[in-house]
């Protein structure tokens, strides 16, 4: 009786999976360059020009999409990217290296950087077979055990090449993937949802503001809600208990920095699904914040609804002020711009009681719904997680995998 094969994962593979190299899989496997002159060269129009800021693991993200001209393009064609091609982060902070995604067809055509690796599969690999197990955790720890830069980490071709992959029959890819695939659809729906939400609530309110300015005060944001600020609570962090967010955490979500602390604080530095939270220095922003209680820490504001104003209203009203806000914490001769409490004794339009019931009857179910989505997505994406290495090992067959998805959607 041969020996059982065991994946660099630790996985025993089943009867029928083989232990195969990507490059065996792979048709190419290859980075791309930066056109002479970086950013300086590029275009509103043209070909897009695929940056490490544009691959996630299991999306790829249209956000600060770069364009190159026909020149540009022609001399980077060795790195054109084709349709289902899988796009690998090589280089970056321990956030960005090694997330992984499938090249969506409209971003086509297309070429990388020298930070992004194209993998063509081969006919017995199905692309979004292996994007899915390379943005395995426990995969991604493997691949940066082989790390060959200095303090910017680095994947080199011949690493990716030799990295070794448990696959099993052409079939039984496409049933893993369609099974993983449904829950990105889900997933995405959500967010779309959730954006669509909030930007017709947004919508509304500037309509009304437009058309029914006389249903409309001047009143001192600070009027509106109670901007709470929060603590230095990653001092002395014990690594578990709550989330501490900072405004890295209100712009992406928990990542490989995020503090835990099991500390002890009042409600008011608390952050609850549907709570707004307001960075008010750094990179200024506001948020609803829908992930599980956390702790909030310093250089955030808590903002509490005074007088019976909604949620949703309080947001509004921050987003109306924040582009002033951003200016001021421009011009401020420091590290780090932010802005004073003074600033948040500036006027903004808010409706009457009135105009206020009217438009929360629009608004606030939009509000909800979008918090909603927002929550689905949390418990979807950590299904996703928690089925993702058991399809890939084979320790959890397709058919009951069939069936959790089912019930989660």
């Amino acid at each position: 009786m041969s020996s059982p094969v065991i994946s660099p994962l630790g996985a025993f593979l089943p009867d029928g999976w083989k232990l195969r190299t990507i490059g065996d899989l792979c048709s190419k496997i290859g980075s791309g360059a930066t056109p002479k002159g970086g950013a300086a060269v590029y275009v509103e129009t043209g070909t897009s020009f695929i940056r490490s800021q544009n691959v996630f693991d299991h999306y790829f993200s249209a956000d600060g999409l770069a364009r190159i001209d026909e020149r540009a393009a022609d001399k980077l064609a060795g790195v054109a990217v084709i349709e289902r091609d899988v796009l690998l982060n090589i280089t970056g902070d321990g956030e960005t290296i090694a997330r992984c995604c499938v090249a969506p067809n409209w971003v086509l055509p297309a070429r990388v950087n020298q930070h992004v690796m194209i993998l063509r599969a081969r006919g017995d690999l199905v692309p979004e077979y292996l994007q899915k197990y390379l943005s395995q955790p426990a995969m991604r720890l493997y691949m940066l055990s082989h790390n060959s830069g200095g303090s910017r980490r680095a994947l080199t071709k011949s690493q990716v090449a030799g990295f070794q992959i448990s696959v099993p029959p052409v079939e039984e890819q496409r049933a893993i993937v369609d099974v993983l695939g449904a829950l990105d659809e889900k997933i995405a729906v959500n967010e779309r949802t959730a954006k669509t939400a909030d930007e017709l609530s947004s919508a509304i309110f500037h309509y009304a503001m437009l058309a029914r300015p006389d249903r409309f005060a001047e009143q001192a944001l600070s009027s509106t809600a109670e901007f709470i600020n929060g603590r230095a609570f990653t001092k002395d962090a014990t690594g578990t208990g709550r989330m501490v967010v900072r405004i890295a955490e209100i712009h992406s979500g928990p990542g490989g920095s995020t503090v835990y602390n099991e500390i002890e604080v009042p409600e008011k530095h608390l952050a609850r699904p549907g709570d707004v939270l307001f960075a008010w220095s750094g990179s200024l922003t506001v948020a609803r914040w829908f992930r599980p209680e956390a702790i909030i820490n310093q250089h955030i504001f808590k903002c509490v609804p005074k007088n019976g104003n909604p949620n949703w209203l309080v947001n509004r009203l921050v987003h109306k002020k924040i582009k002033d806000f951003r200016t001021i914490a421009a011009d401020k001769a420091t590290t780090m711009g932010h802005i004073q409490r003074k600033h948040l004794d500036e006027p903004v339009g808010v409706p009457e009681r009135e105009e206020l019931i009217f438009l929360d009857s629009l608004i606030g179910p939009l509000w909800d719904r979008a918090l909603l989505a927002e929550r689905e997505c949390l418990e979807l994406v950590t299904l996703r997680e928690t089925l993702l290495p058991q399809l890939m090992s084979g320790r959890l067959r397709v058919k009951d995998a069939e069936k959790i998805v089912e019930d989660a959607t």
